[in-house]
């Protein structure tokens, strides 16, 4: 494990060398320490032990240490908050590998701040910033987080995510995308921003508006019939209302507590909509402590539209927050149901892994909804602590036909 765990860092340290010369950032990152407690506690991250204290004094006549152990430190460093600071901030690099959209390299970047300027005032506000790039062209970088007000009297939750990628598309409806004949290539280019504004009401309810905007742009489409008539482009503006209950102890990585969140989204003609169309989005998540470091976490949620919604707002599956391992929307249907069950077990010092089973289908009418049509998806990943209570993953996840994935991304999935 000491081996292992000194590896993980040294490759994160590579993937981030050239990041880390041209910003500076590994050196800021402990600025405030002596050289020699920087590497030694660098050295204690990676191996556990104290065994290294000769070399650390031995370095004490540098005035700086070299970029590769200033990297190593600042990994070392990035899960302790820093209570001096408002904004814990810290950015962290990884591959990925999707069958379809190929090997690919991403940047995820992480803040944690609280209310009044102090990280460490539970709970804290949080941030992620994302990017990805892949050998097949697939492109996207996206922004969410929560912000929590001073004693948590209100959170604004947020989305934005923009995306460019040569994409495959299967159709509408289950049928359809269980059909490895309808896999055809379209290019898509795409923005997706939501918001919500949620008051509190006491007792861990939260209720408040929300707005969403989506535009989708296809183009190089292999198979135009598969789009049912629809537009290539489309524009969808919404609003509507979300209502919440949360007493989870962390949002970003929860020990225990439960989650509930109800949704409904209207998208009128009025506003410029040509699908006209409304949406009720349904999440219940459950997390408990089973035994020391172990969490067992279960999360249910369903999609359901109303009216007429085009091929790009239809419910889907996949994804890097459920049903892993499964091409995004190669299932889609006006509705969608899905469960997944996930054990997260801690194995040591800042290393865990989870173990996961999870099912779904994509269905228009209740009685479409039987075994046959139901997917399955298992998967497993590793856990490495990158900031206190915000985890870097590694998930690979398992489907139907022979889908699967690699995946690299930041916070759990649900």
């Amino acid at each position: 494990m000491k081996d292992m765990n000194r590896h993980i860092i040294r490759l994160y340290a590579t993937i981030l060398l050239l990041f880390t010369a041209l910003t500076g950032r590994g050196g800021e990152a402990c600025d405030s320490l002596t050289v020699t407690n920087a590497v030694t506690e660098a050295a204690d991250a990676a191996t556990g032990t104290n065994a290294v204290t000769e070399v650390a004094v031995a370095d004490t006549t540098a005035s700086r240490p070299g970029l590769i152990k200033r990297v190593i430190n600042y990994f070392g460093q990035s899960n302790r908050r820093k209570s001096n600071s408002g904004l814990d901030f810290s950015i962290i690099g990884g591959p990925y590998y999707n069958s379809d959209m190929g090997l690919g390299i991403g940047l995820v970047a992480s803040g944690l701040y609280g209310a009044n300027g102090d990280p460490d005032t539970p709970p804290p506000s949080n941030a992620s910033l994302s990017g990805k790039i892949s050998t097949k062209g697939f492109a996207t970088i996206g922004l969410s987080g929560t912000h929590l007000a001073p004693s948590d009297k209100y959170r604004v939750t947020y989305l934005v995510e923009f995306f460019a990628d040569p994409s495959d598309y299967w159709g509408i409806g289950y049928d359809l995308g269980n059909d490895n004949a309808n896999k055809s290539r379209i290019k898509r280019v795409g923005i997706k921003i939501e918001g919500a504004y949620l008051r509190s009401l006491g007792a861990n309810l939260y209720a408040g508006p929300m707005v969403a905007v989506d535009y989708v742009n296809a183009f190089d489409i292999e198979r135009p019939d598969l789009l049912a008539g629809m537009s290539t482009s489309t524009w969808s503006v919404g609003a509507g209302f979300t209502l919440s209950y949360d007493s989870r102890d962390v949002l970003t990585n929860p020990h225990k507590g439960v989650y509930a969140k109800v949704t409904q989204t209207f998208r009128p003609r009025f506003l410029a909509n040509k699908y006209a169309f409304s949406s009720t989005a349904l999440q219940l998540d459950l997390y408990k402590t089973i035994w020391t470091g172990g969490i067992l976490a279960a999360d249910l949620r369903a999609e359901f539209n109303y009216g007429n919604p085009s091929w790009h707002m239809m419910a889907q599956i996949g994804g890097t927050s459920f049903m892993r391992g499964y091409y995004q929307g190669r299932y889609r249907d006006k509705d969608m149901m899905a469960l997944q069950v996930e054990l997260r077990q801690h194995v040591w010092r800042r290393c865990g892994i989870v173990v996961w089973g999870a099912a779904a289908t994509v269905f228009r009418r209740f009685d479409e909804i039987t075994m046959r049509r139901m997917l399955p998806n298992v998967g497993m990943g590793y856990r490495w602590e990158f900031k206190k209570d915000v985890n870097v993953r590694f998930d690979f996840g398992f489907g139907k036909s022979g889908q699967n994935g690699f995946m690299f991304s930041i916070n759990e999935a649900f």
